[in-house]
This record gives C-alpha cells, structure tokens and sequence, in this order.
C-alpha cells in the first residue's frame, strides 16, 4: 500500500512539473516552407510560456503524413507535437490511407495557429499578368502547363485541381516534399506556377522574381496587398483558405494539454507573433478551446471530403 501511495504521489509531482524537459514540434515539411516559417514564429513566446525550450524536428515526406504517424505513435506525455494542416489531418486518409493510422483517432487537437489564403504565384517568365491570362494561355496550350505543390492531397495541389475543374483548363501536378522546395521549381522555370501559402511566396514576390495573379480567397485581403480576389481576378465561384493547428498524440494527460494549449495563446497573443505572420501574409487564427478546435476539424472534414471526391484525387 505504502509503495502504491508513493507511487501515485510521484506521478503527481510528475505531472505538476510539466514541463521538466524540451518540447519537440513536428513538422511535416522541409525547412523554410510555410509550416516551418509557423513553426518557428511560435518557437519563442511558446518557449518563454512553458519555461522549456520548444525544438524544430522537421520530418518531410508523404504529404507531411509521415511526421503525423510519427507523432501520433510517440509517447502521449506531451513532449511532442504536431503542427499540421487540413492535408495532413484531413485529406491524406482520404487519398492514402495508411494501415493502423487514423489522424482524427490517434492524434488530438489542441488549437487552430493561422488563417491565410493561397497564392496564384506565376515565374514572370510565363509572359502573363493576370487570372484571366493564365487562363487564357492555359486554353491555348492545354497540358503544358507544370503546377508545383507541397504533396499529393496537399492543400496547394487540391486549390489547383479546383482551379482546373471551375476554369476548365488541363495542367500537369508536379509534387514535392514540401513548400519551399515546390516555389524553388517555380522561380527556377521547371514548374510554371504553383498556388502556395504566402510565407513561401510573397517575399518573392515582394522582389519581383514571382508574379502574384490572385489569392484564393473570394475578396482581396490585406494580408497580401494589392492581389486580387478570386470575383476580381475573374473567377468569382472560386474560394478556398488554408489552415494551421497543433496536435498531440491521442493519450496525452489533460494537464498537459491544457497547458500547452495555454502557452499556444500566449503566443498568439504576443504582438511579435501577428506582426510577424502578417508580414508573410498569415495571421493568427487561435480557438477558443481544444474542444472548439475539435468541432471546426469536423466541420471542414465535410468541406475537404467534398472537394477530395468532386476533384477526383488520385495517389500519385
């Protein structure tokens, strides 16, 4: 009985240290792509919250489903999380199921980070200046167009598939293992165009070696200034935003999650962190409850489902 008592007693003391040791961030992407570029803008206030260093691990492949089952498969002791957007939680089960892994079983939300729509970035090169002519030449010279995306079922390559379907224009997907990679083919003429997050694009575009031709959003917005909305660029059926949570594995104690949904706050609430997304084109975009977090994932699961099955989308 006495062992018992001490037992219970130490993982009491355990789990009201928490955290004693550096917390480890996931990420599905290589770095410098836009969920790296989240990652990192949180890092600090998330550090100076928990009172623990918060360290980068960037795990890239399979459309970030790899760092998903990696973290959903570690220890539930909050010590590792995940960030991850609507492809990696959403649309890759849809397209890829892996064996024995289920996102939205085996991983647990704790808090919407950002907000931002897409960006129809062009390499200059391509010779067009609006929506309207990059649909127009897309017309002309069907499938000669190369499309890069950050993956398979990303968001990025989903808001391209859309874009075909509703301006009935043919392209060719060229996947890659993350974002920054895929506007690297864009500036380089291997790929012609690619709708990337704007961390990844605009300050390309800002140096005028992109064009930006719209954002994926209906209207324009002050997050990427003086880029059109989808009605404006001439494509007004067009809308689609894009998203960042954090996740841990399912399991993890409620004391441990509360606290770090707690310091995720803070570091949304931190004036350094807006600034700095706004800069890229994101803001923030945190819920009010892991449990409000939960309830929007299962609303835009509806929405990724529908656009997964109207487009067609295929495994590479």
């Amino acid at each position: 009985m006495k062992a018992l008592l001490l037992g219970v007693l130490f993982a009491g003391q355990a789990l009201a240290q928490y955290p004693a040791k550096p917390v480890r961030l996931v990420v599905g992407f290589a770095p410098s792509g836009a969920a790296d570029f989240v990652a990192r803008t949180l890092q600090e206030p998330m550090q100076r919250a928990l009172g623990q260093p918060v360290v980068i691990d960037n795990r890239p492949g399979a459309g970030s489903s790899i760092a998903a089952e990696h973290v959903a498969k570690s220890p539930p002791d909050g010590y590792t999380l995940l960030i991850a957007s609507p492809s990696s939680i959403l649309v890759n089960p849809l397209i890829s199921p892996r064996a024995g892994f289920e996102p939205m079983r085996d991983l647990v939300p704790v808090t919407k980070v950002s907000a931002s729509p897409l960006v129809v970035a062009v390499n200059p090169a391509l010779g067009v200046s609006t929506l309207g002519e990059l649909i127009a030449y897309a017309k002309q010279n069907p499938g000669r167009l190369n499309f890069a995306s950050s993956g398979n079922g990303s968001a990025p390559h989903l808001a391209a598939v859309l874009f075909q379907r509703l301006a009935a224009v043919e392209m060719v997907h060229v996947p890659f293992k993350g974002g920054a990679p895929a506007v690297q083919s864009v500036l380089a003429g291997d790929t012609q165009l690619s709708f990337a997050t704007p961390p990844s694009v605009l300050p390309l575009v800002q140096a005028g070696r992109l064009k930006a031709l719209a954002v994926t959003s209906r209207d324009a917005t002050a997050l990427v200034p003086g880029v059109p909305g989808m009605a404006e660029a001439g494509l007004p059926s067009y809308e689609i935003s894009f998203w960042y949570g954090l996740f841990v594995p399912s399991g993890t104690p409620s004391d441990a999650l509360s606290k770090l949904y707690a310091a995720a706050q803070r570091a949304l609430e931190a004036p350094e962190t807006g600034k700095t997304l706004a800069r890229e084109g994101t803001e923030t975009s945190g819920s009010r409850s892991p449990q409000e977090f939960a309830s929007f994932l299962a609303q835009d699961a509806k929405l990724w489902a529908r656009l997964v099955k109207d487009a067609g989308v295929k495994p590479d």
